[in-house]
C-alpha cells in the first residue's frame, strides 16, 4: 500500500500549509470521518468554508498529494487523507470545542456515585457511550503509585502477604512466595526498615534505593537488608500484567466499522488480549497532556488502522494510568479529545478526594 510504502521511505520535512491548503485538508479529514470513505470534489466543495472553483479544489487537491498528505485509492476515487496527512490535522490544524457545560456536569455526576474500582468502571462507560468507541481506563499500577505505609503479614511457611498503603489511602494486597525465613517477629522488623524508606516513594523508586544504600543496609544486619530488598523486588515483580478496563463494547458496534470485520476484529482483539495496547499505552504514559497515537507509528503491535486518545490521571509529573478512547484512525478527533481531557481530570479529582 502506498502509506506502508510512505513509511519506510521516511517523512521529509514539513513544509508550510497555505491557508487554502489548510482549509481543505481540514475539511478532507473532517468529511473523511463522517463518511470513513474517500471524498469526491463534489461533496468537499459543499462542506468548504469558503467558495472555491471545481479548478481550485483540485489544484489544491493536487498540491497535498504532492505533500503526501492526501491520496486516491483508485484515479477515479474521492481523496482521503494519508497517515502524514492525519497526524498533520491532528498535530497542527485540530482545534477541539470545549464541553459544553450540561455534559461536564452530566458527566461529573455520574461518578459523583461511584466509588474505588467503580470509578474507572464508570469513567469507561461515559468515553464508550460518549464517543461510540472503545473508552478504557489503564489502572494504578503498584510501581508508580506513592506510597505511605506497608505492612507484612506470615500466612504460612511459603508466602507472605505485603499490604501497601498509598498516599491517598488505597490498600493494596499482593501476597508473594517466601522462603519460610524466620517468623513474624522477623517480618515486622523488615517492614520497619521498609517504612524508614516508603513514606513518598513509588515502589519503583524503592526499588533504587534498596540498589543505592544496599552498601549501608549491609553494615546494619546482612540478612535484614537482603530481606527487605528481596520482598520489595517481589512485590514490585507482581506489577507487571496492567489491567485495562472497558465497560462495555457495544457502543462500537453503531460505527461504519462495524461493517468492516476485519477492523472490527482488529479493535475488540486488542482489548480483548491487552498486551499489544498495554505496549502502546507505556510509551505515552509519561508524555503528559492529551495525545494521539495512531497504530502505524508503532510497527508490530498489530494495530496498523487504529488510533488511541489518552490522557493520564493522578500526579502530574508521576501519572498512575491512563484514560483514553482506541478506534479507528478515522475518530472524530474534535469530539474525543476533550470528552478524554476532562475524564482523566475527573478521576483525578475523585483520587485525591
Amino acid at each position: 500500500m502506498q502509506d506502508q510504502t510512505e513509511r519506510q521511505a521516511g517523512t521529509p520535512r514539513a513544509v508550510d500549509l497555505s491557508a487554502r491548503q489548510a482549509m481543505v485538508l481540514r475539511t478532507v479529514v473532517g468529511a473523511f470521518v463522517g463518511e470513513a470513505g474517500p471524498i469526491g470534489s463534489p461533496t468537499l466543495a459543499r462542506l468548504l468554508p469558503e467558495t472555491l472553483s471545481s479548478a481550485s479544489i483540485r489544484t489544491t487537491l493536487t498540491e497535498l498529494a504532492a505533500l503526501g498528505l492526501v491520496r486516491k485509492q483508485h484515479r477515479s476515487a474521492g481523496s482521503v487523507p494519508t497517515e502524514r496527512g492525519l497526524r498533520r490535522f491532528v498535530d497542527e490544524l485540530l482545534d477541539p470545542p470545549q464541553l459544553a457545560e450540561v455534559e461536564r456536569r452530566e458527566i461529573a455526576g455520574a461518578l459523583d456515585v461511584s466509588t474505588g474500582d467503580a470509578v474507572m468502571e464508570e469513567a469507561s462507560r461515559a468515553l464508550s457511550l460518549r464517543t461510540h468507541q472503545l473508552g478504557f481506563v489503564l489502572l494504578p499500577r503498584v510501581g508508580r503509585m506513592v506510597l505511605r505505609h506497608l505492612s507484612l503479614v506470615r500466612l504460612a511457611s511459603g508466602r507472605v502477604l505485603v499490604v501497601l498503603i498509598t498516599r491517598s489511602g488505597v490498600a493494596h494486597r499482593r501476597v508473594v512466595a517466601d522462603e519460610g525465613w524466620g517468623e513474624q517477629a522477623e517480618l515486622d522488623r523488615v517492614a520497619a526498615l521498609l517504612n524508614e524508606r516508603i513514606a513518598g516513594r513509588s515502589l519503583r523508586e524503592m526499588r533504587e534505593v534498596f540498589a543505592a544504600e544496599a552498601h549501608s543496609l549491609r553494615r546494619r544486619t546482612a540478612r535484614l537488608a537482603e530481606r527487605a530488598a528481596w520482598i520489595g523486588a517481589s512485590a514490585l515483580a507482581l506489577d507487571g500484567d496492567a489491567d485495562l478496563v472497558v465497560a462495555t463494547r457495544l457502543a462500537l458496534l453503531e460505527q461504519p466499522e462495524a461493517t468492516d470485520p476485519a477492523l472490527l476484529r482488529e479493535l475488540l482483539e486488542a482489548v480483548e488480549t491487552k498486551e499489544q495496547l498495554v505496549r502502546l499505552l507505556d510509551q505515552v504514559i509519561d508524555a503528559g497532556g492529551v495525545r494521539v497515537s495512531f497504530g502505524w507509528e508503532a510497527e508490530g503491535l498489530g494495530l496498523e488502522r487504529c488510533a488511541v486518545v489518552t490522557a493520564p490521571y493522578g500526579d502530574a509529573i508521576a501519572p498512575l494510568g491512563l484514560v483514553g478512547v482506541l478506534g479507528p484512525s478515522h475518530m472524530n478527533y474534535g469530539r474525543i479529545i476533550p470528552l478524554v481531557e476532562y475524564l482523566s481530570l475527573i478521576v483525578t479529582e475523585k483520587l485525591a478526594a
